[in-house]
């Protein structure tokens, strides 16, 4: 496996600061973090990425909601010497009644714009396996790459032959293929609902289930030298991660 990266979700400086520490004690091999941007939270990515990057031997790489750039505002992260790859999404609409501003661009858009204006950043972008028709969302990622992407990091996939499937689709591409524990019935009714993910029949919601699917996508993804990411969401940081370390350590 070239790379790992574990995503960390920006609470709060402090808590962030405390994840970064359990990853450098439980997988010390690991040297890249993702970072999205949440708007239920005030600490933003980028400010995040700069925060972790001073204090600690990461590469961090910020996940940038395309539709919060306005036209000809200043790119995030841009003007920070310490970041040196961005993740660009295209961003969950605001929720009713919020205040909130968000432009109607596409990532592609944004993409191109960060290619132009910064190209000392390194640009990614998301492939999602399940919203849509296949077809459409790889005609997405080729607009992704003609825009300047240099990679994927993809939604997290719960089935191995929807990941080789995938894996084929994206033969020719650097992509962080995602994993993420789903624990019990009302986390999967949401990645149900919201991501629109189909789980297999035999899908094991449990903790153990969860390491042990964990596991198999990462000797699978090893065995294609491809990159993953974790995202260990709703569970112990440092006994999840734990659990992987003999097989990400390969």
């Amino acid at each position: 496996m070239t790379r790992v990266s574990v995503e960390l979700v920006p609470r709060s400086p402090e808590a962030l600061l405390t994840d970064v520490q359990t990853v450098r004690d439980v997988l010390p091999q690991v040297r890249t973090l993702n970072v999205p941007d949440l708007m239920r939270f005030d600490l933003r990515s980028y400010d995040a990425a700069s925060l972790v990057t001073k204090q600690a031997p990461f590469e961090v790489i910020p996940h940038i909601r395309a539709v919060d750039i306005a036209p000809g505002a200043p790119l995030p992260g841009a003007d920070r010497p310490e970041l040196t790859s961005i993740l660009v999404v295209a961003g969950d609409p605001p929720s009713a009644g919020s205040d909130w501003k968000v432009y109607p661009n596409t990532s592609a858009q944004i993409i191109e714009r960060y290619r132009r204006e910064a190209p000392h950043l390194k640009v990614y972008a998301v492939f999602d396996p399940y919203r849509r028709a296949p077809y459409q969302e790889l005609e997405d990622i080729a607009r992704k790459r003609d825009a300047g992407a240099c990679g994927f990091f993809t939604q997290p996939l719960f089935d191995i032959p929807m990941l080789e499937y995938c894996m084929d689709w994206l033969r020719d591409d650097t992509v962080f293929w995602g994993i993420s524990p789903v624990l019990g019935d009302k986390s999967r009714r949401y990645w149900e609902r919201v991501n629109h993910v189909v789980f297999p029949r035999d899908y094991d919601g449990t903790l153990e289930g969860n390491i042990a699917f964990a596991r198999r996508m990462l000797d699978v993804i090893r065995g294609k030298n491809d990159n993953a990411y974790l995202m260990p969401l709703k569970v112990d940081l440092a006994s999840y991660l734990g659990a992987l370390d003999d097989i990400i350590t390969g």
